[in-house]
């Protein structure tokens, strides 16, 4: 029963990606991929030489999530499975979920295509401190219903009692942070997507470790969307997931963590994206130049200026490589911190 929120989840996803795309197109709701060569599919965009793809995909994600935690609470309502599930706190999640999404949407339509064009100027959108505590908000229905324990376990102090801070300060601060880490780890085919499976499979197992069925039932939901839409957006992207994918899977990886009191994995996962925002701190978050430069031979590298992120690090350790080839990289880099933070929980 626990697998149903997750298979229509990925249906959802999976089946609506068909659907935006040529909506999205047709809305003028597109970006100029970067990191494809000429020629690569038919919307191949001679005169600047870069493809045009549909944007804003993450509207699956969101869909396909939000699919699943109503297949869930209908499943306690009529059917009373999942007895220890509490059905505030789902449907509060899911709030912040949307809200998130709804952040993304007001950014990516604002900011135009910004990530699908790292080098070049964006257009005028939010600005960088509005994009930054705005997720802020989004935390208000988990603070509302004191969702998560106010007791966190951290490793070799113990475990402390937050009290009132927890829901007031912790909460909002634990989901403003990984909605930004996530969504500052970007603008690559597969990228966004290939990371949150890792993170939530990850998480995933650490709560049917734990037994915290609230929080699976969230990570399945949000893995079930996220392999629905990964076909679509792998290398060669057919469409992008813009602001409203990125920060609603940040903000998946919040809530669950949050709900499912294992906050310490939480911060493990995060620890790439925290590191790619350590460079881009550096640098003073640059809005441009945080792309690679595209060869002759297909691979991306790090421009000389650079570099001012994770990816353009791993670009110029490899000497340049193929963008389907980074994307597995960083993948797998999550994929030893998410087996890390299970280790944690299995021999702790």
């Amino acid at each position: 029963m626990i697998v149903a929120p997750f298979v229509v989840s990925l249906l959802v996803s999976f089946f609506c990606v068909p659907l935006l795309i040529p909506r999205l197109r047709r809305a003028g709701i597109v970006g100029k991929d970067l990191h494809k060569p000429c020629g690569i599919d038919n919307s191949e965009d001679i005169s600047q030489g870069r493809p045009e793809v549909s944007e804003m995909g993450g509207l699956a994600i969101v869909v396909g999530f939000g699919a699943g935690i109503l297949l869930a609470t209908a499943m306690v309502s009529f059917f009373h499975v999942f007895p220890s599930v509490d059905l505030i706190v789902l449907l509060a999640v899911l709030s912040t979920v949307l809200l998130a999404g709804l952040i993304g949407i007001v950014d990516d339509l604002l900011g135009g295509c910004s990530k699908s064009n790292p080098v070049t100027t964006p257009p005028e959108g939010m600005r960088q401190w509005m994009k930054a505590l705005l997720p802020v908000f989004a935390a208000l229905p988990l603070m509302a219903v004191r969702a998560g324990h106010t007791f966190v376990k951290i490793p070799f102090v113990g475990t402390l009692n937050f009290w009132i801070f927890y829901p007031l300060v912790l909460v909002p601060v634990g989901v403003t942070v990984a909605v930004n880490a996530v969504n500052m780890l970007a603008g690559f085919n597969g990228l966004e997507v290939g990371l949150g499976i890792v993170a939530m499979g990850s998480l995933a197992i650490i709560a049917a470790i734990l037994h915290e069925t609230t929080a699976l039932i969230l990570l399945l939901s949000g893995l079930g969307a996220l392999l629905g839409i990964i076909y679509f957006n792998w290398y060669p992207a057919r469409i992008l997931v813009g602001d409203v994918g990125t920060l609603s899977i940040g903000a998946i990886i919040a809530t669950a963590v949050i709900v499912g009191n294992f906050e310490t994995a939480g911060v493990i996962v995060i620890i790439p994206y925290a590191v790619d925002f350590l460079f881009k701190a550096a640098h003073r978050f640059p809005t441009t130049g945080w792309g690679g430069e595209l060869g002759k031979d297909g691979k991306l590298y790090c421009p000389a200026h650079g570099p001012v992120s994770l990816c353009q690090f791993i670009m110029k350790v490899t000497c340049g490589i193929h963008e389907r080839t980074l994307v597995l990289v960083l993948m797998g880099i999550e994929a030893i911190f998410g087996l890390v933070a299970i280790a944690l929980y299995v021999w702790r």
